[in-house]
Order: C-alpha cells, then structure tokens, then sequence
C-alpha cells in the first residue's frame, strides 16, 4: 500500500494549522468541489464564492478533510489564511523531495502543450509529476506543488502571467533545474505600456527562482533570444538554444506535415534526427527541439524523449483533428479553438497551407483578445498571412474580426458574423467533403462553439459505436 500524500500532522506542521476532528490521511489535494477525489483535501480558498460554503459538497464527494480559516463541519486543519496556507504547503511538497529535477515552462505561445509533452517524456523515465489543465497562475503553480507526492523523481511545471511581478513569486515557488521560454510575442500587451518588451520583461522572472547551475531553454528565433539569454546568465543559468540555426543546441532542419501527422528533421548538439509526430502545426517543429532539451536537462534518455514525442497526441482544441462524415465524403476539422495570437495565426495559416488537400482550404477565426490598443491592426494584418498560406474562404466572428474581415479580398470573404454562435451555421453551410477546415480563436471569444458545431455535422454523431 501506498504511502498517503499528506497526514494531518504534516499538514498542520506545514501550514501552522491546527487539527479540528479526528486525524487523518488524503491521497489528493482539490480546490473545486466539481474535481473532488475520495480522499482528497478539499482547500476552502475565498473567491467570488467562498469556499468554505462548500466544505459540506466536498465532504459528500468523498472529501477526507478540508483546510479552511473558519469552523466547518468534518475533519480538517484550522489556519489563519487558506490560500497562505496552500502555498505552505506547496513548499513543503518541494522541501520534503529534494530528489526532484524540477522544470517549468512559459511562454506567449505553446507553454501548455510543451509542459505536457515534456511530462510525456518524464512518465517514460520515471515516477513524475505536473500541471494538469493550465494550473498556471498563483493558485495554480501552489497547488500542483503540494499535489506532488514526496517520491516524485521529476516534476514540471507550467507557468503563466497576465502582468508584470506575476512569474516572480511563482518561479521561486518551484525552483526550477531547468526553464523553457517557448516564444515572447504581441500577448497580453493591453497590460503592459511599453508592449511587447514589457511582455519580454515579464517572461524573464522565470528566471529568478532557478536553481544554481541550471538550464534557460531558449528560442533562438525570437527577436528577444539575445536579451533572454542576457538575463539567464545573470541569474547563473546556462543557456540551451533551439531554432532554425546551425549553431542552435537543437537545430529545426524541417518539418513535413502529413496527414495527421508531421515528421521532424533535427540536428541535436549536431547529431542529425529524424522522427515522426502526431502533430501537424509548424509550431511543434521549434516545440519539438524545446521539449528534447527540457528533457535532456531533466536527466531523460534520448530514446525516450523521442518516444514520448512521437506518441503524444494533439490536445483539446490545441491541434486535435478529426474526419467530419457528410453525405458524399467527410471534411477533416482541425481544432485550434483554445487559445490565438498573432504569433500562433500565422503558423497555423503556414501549416494548413503546406497540408495536402482534396477540397479547399477553409479557416473559421473568432477574436484574439488582450492585444491592447493594437487589436485591430492585429486582425488586419492576417490577411497577409493568410493569402501566403493559400487559403480558399475566410469565415470571422467578432469585433476585432471585422478588421480582417475588412482587409480581405471579395474572393475569400466567406462569411461574417457578430458571434462565434451566429457564425457556426455560415461555416456548416459551406463545407464540402474534402476541405481543410480549421476553426482558431480566443478561447474567451468562444471559437470552441464554432468547432463543436462543426463537429456535430458528423454523420455518425448519431451512432453509438
């Protein structure tokens, strides 16, 4: 039998907390009463509801006890603030292992795929760990630390920020051996008035929790390579470089997308690599040789590094594919509904356009948001994009969209609506069997709608098999 994650002692003994109830054990930590585990420590943390209304839902979904700053009813720690208390006990997770090679991952572009990917090649090596969803943010990065089980031999984290002074606090939280910097672009720039070298500024604070003699994983195709690389060795770290250039760590020779799948053409530290994925967008051709080096400084096998790559499958609304059968054929829906930026349009028009295709080639695109004052020219400036990735029709929704809408030639217009819901029907309508469609957006301007209408189309939706 396993050893528990956390006792009541040590959680008191970590948080400062005081025992109410009987002693007890949990296997998990939860802040949703919707994600309850049996045996889960359910955190009362306060929000726009506080948490500790819901201690009596958490203890009927098989809560073991909950940590809370009031009295409630079942087992559980008393502390005087949860959400101190839950970063106590993050940092106990990381103190009571000190085997762990830690790693974290940010970035404008990418950080939620690569930190999987790379939690992939870890599962391969040995007893890991990670973020799950985009556990991210300052309740996020504590919480997946005190997840961590004490015999955990790698862990890696995803680290996000939507300000300035953000990353900080969270890379000291996790320490971190090794750190990637996917890309810095034009993200989140509303929140920061000097734009994108602010953003850059921003993404540089992963660095200030690493640990002595670690590792900057670092795009050497993006502009900000040099001051990054700058800002890393100010904080002792060594530098790992990926990128199309032959002096590059890990060099991206090509990338060759298929159907479903691409096959990667590398050179790491100069030994040439050919190797397939289950990904298609350009993007993973520079993820691919960032996850290799996380890896590598993780202390994971090249032969299972490449394994992990070439078995980890597209997330959910980050690259998914999937026939769509109509009466006469089916049209392949590529899913990028998650997230967008100017950065991640462009190599998503770039793949599509690069793809082989029976039909035409098909986009559905809802706003990119948090672009500032610049979002217009932003959606504007897709239509270059665009027409250099040969796309047939243009379907938008929004207004932002409207910029590009606007930009584009009568010959690609496809549709315009206010609403990803009013746009949806326009883009059923059109498609044929054959085409390529891709539907990507802001997940906040509800791009997701627009591919599970698509979806539904399918003909055998309605099957059982």
């Amino acid at each position: 039998m396993s050893d528990p994650l956390w006792t009541s002692a040590e959680i008191a003994a970590a948080t400062g907390g005081r025992l109410e109830g009987q002693a007890f054990t949990v296997d998990g930590v939860s802040i949703d009463t919707r994600s309850i585990e049996p045996g889960d420590l359910f955190v009362a943390l306060a929000g726009v509801r506080d948490g500790h209304e819901f201690v009596p839902q958490a203890l009927a979904a098989g809560a073991a006890a909950s940590l809370a700053a009031k009295p409630v009813e079942g087992a559980g720690i008393l502390v005087a603030d949860t959400f101190k208390a839950l970063e106590k006990l993050g940092e106990a997770a990381r103190e009571r292992a000190p085997q762990v090679r830690r790693g974290a991952v940010t970035g404008s572009v990418g950080k939620t795929s690569v930190t999987q990917a790379i939690r992939a090649g870890l599962e391969r090596a040995g007893r890991a760990h990670s973020s799950v969803k985009s556990y991210n943010n300052h309740i996020g990065v504590p919480l997946t630390l005190a997840r961590m089980p004490r015999d955990t031999e790698r862990a890696i984290f995803e680290i996000g920020m939507n300000h300035a002074g953000e990353i900080t606090p969270l890379s000291r939280f996790v320490r971190p051996h090794a750190v990637a910097i996917t890309t810095v672009g034009p993200v989140h720039t509303e929140n920061f008035p000097d734009g994108e070298s602010g953003v850059a500024r921003a993404k540089a604070e992963i660095f200030a929790g690493i640990e002595p003699g670690g590792v900057a994983v670092l795009n050497a195709d993006n502009r900000w390579f040099d001051f990054l690389g700058e800002q890393a060795h100010k904080a002792g770290a060594g530098v790992r470089s990926f990128g199309r250039d032959v002096s590059c760590d890990a060099q991206l020779v090509d990338f060759v997308p298929e159907s479903g799948r691409a096959i990667v053409r590398a050179r790491l530290h100069g030994k040439a690599l050919d190797f397939p994925i289950l990904q298609t967008g350009f993007h993973w051709g520079p993820n691919s040789m960032a996850v290799l080096l996380m890896l590598e400084a993780l202390g994971v096998s090249l032969d299972d590094s490449l394994a992990a790559l070439g078995a980890f499958e597209p997330l959910a609304g980050r690259g998914a594919e999937r026939a769509v059968r109509l009466p006469g054929g089916a049209f392949t829906l590529i899913d990028e509904s998650y997230n967008a930026n100017p950065v991640s349009m462009a190599a998503a028009f770039a793949s599509l356009g690069a793809r082989k295709a029976a039909g035409r080639r098909i986009v559905a695109l809802t706003d990119m948001l948090e672009l500032g004052p610049e979002g217009p020219a932003f959606h504007a400036g897709l239509a270059a994009p665009l027409d250099a990735a040969g796309v047939d029709l243009v379907f938008a929704a929004g207004p932002l969209m409207k910029s590009l809408w606007d930009a584009l030639p009568p010959t690609r217009r496809g549709g315009y609506a206010n609403t990803a819901a009013e746009l949806a029907p326009l883009v059923g309508a059109a498609v044929e069997p054959g085409d390529l469609v891709m539907v990507k957006g802001s997940n906040g301007s509800r791009a997701g709608a627009v591919a599970a209408a698509l979806a539904a189309l399918d003909a055998r939706s309605g099957e059982t098999s």
